[in-house]
């Protein structure tokens, strides 16, 4: 980073973020990339791009982009959410088409559909590849186009082992955060044609997202795909997290085989006494809805660290 090449990215001329935003785009195999501060920004740009203020949005109902964004999409693009179950993270394609089809109906036109691929609520879990094509096949049919929110994308290239492009190849634009389990200090990655990266340009900086000599992170973004490799570690560590929750409560409806790459969701008897529990024994954790906890395992640990993490949930109150 102290090395990076840098210049002034608001005006196009930092070399190290054009490297970084060229190679992204090479990995997934879209024509252009824009790199923004932030996952949610990059989501929020994707909907002002693809939608109009009336327009609606199928996707799932604990999408981050529809509980985790502060309502965002609403106040930023005018968007409604049409939401479809997710309980597994897939939205079903009947449930899409017919979420399409309300459109005809004076419901809001559906100018989009949204999907994420890792499902963080479900716990970490990822998108069979079938699934993925018969959402896109749906997609098509009815000429709209996909926005995938992949901030976790690489892990699920890992777990499915299927390179990323594969993953993304359904969806029109394509996000992903580098400062997820990629291990970067901050910045994510919007991506798709090129046309709407140049309109992309513009609407990173009316939402403020414009920046400087911003290759001083860039060059943090290229290490962290060149370390991709690495989350096999992260998602055997979280598996080792799973059955450490499911021997200490074997009858909260917890299975994991569930837990697919580096995030472990489940609800024990008290979330609160849980949680401090294990931050009194050096341990974060949090919720994300009433009574759902998340562990997430990524680059900063080692072996020792899961290992108190296992000893603390298994000595839980």
């Amino acid at each position: 980073m102290a090395e990076a090449e840098v210049g002034d990215d608001d005006y196009g001329e930092d070399p190290t973020v054009n490297r970084l935003q060229d190679r992204f785009a090479e990995l997934l195999g879209k024509e252009a990339a824009l790199y923004v501060p932030s996952g949610v920004m990059a989501n929020q740009i994707a909907l002002r791009c693809l939608t109009r203020p009336g327009d609606a949005v199928v996707t799932g109902r604990r999408q981050h982009i529809v509980v985790y964004e502060e309502g965002a999409g609403p106040i930023n693009s005018g968007v409604t959410f049409l939401t479809v179950d997710d309980e597994r993270g897939i939205l079903p394609a009947a449930d899409v088409e017919l979420a399409i089809e309300s459109g005809r109906h004076h419901q809001p036109h559906v100018a989009l559909v949204s999907i994420e691929d890792t499902h963080m609520a479900s716990g970490g879990r990822l998108w069979p590849q079938a699934a993925l094509e018969a959402v896109s096949r749906t997609a098509q049919a009815a000429g709209i186009p996909i926005h995938m929110d992949g901030a976790r994308l690489w892990n699920a290239s890992v777990a499915s082992g299927r390179a990323p492009a594969v993953r993304a190849a359904p969806a029109t634009t394509v996000m992903c955060c580098l400062s997820k389990g990629l291990g970067a200090p901050v910045g994510s990655l919007l991506a798709g044609p090129a046309d709407l990266i140049v309109e992309a340009v513009r609407e990173r900086k009316r939402l403020g997202g414009g920046m400087r000599q911003a290759g001083v992170i860039a060059a943090a973004g290229l290490l962290a795909l060149d370390r991709m490799a690495r989350l096999e570690v992260d998602h055997a560590w979280a598996a080792r997290l799973a059955e450490a929750v499911a021997d200490r409560w074997p009858d909260i409806g917890f299975t994991p085989a569930d837990v697919e790459t580096n995030i472990v969701v489940f609800s024990p008897p008290d979330p609160d006494r849980f949680l401090a529990h294990l931050a009194a024994g050096g341990v974060a954790g949090q919720t994300i809805a009433p009574g759902r906890v998340r562990l997430v395992t990524h680059a900063d640990l080692d072996d020792e660290a899961v290992d108190l993490a296992c000893g603390l949930i298994g000595k839980a109150p």
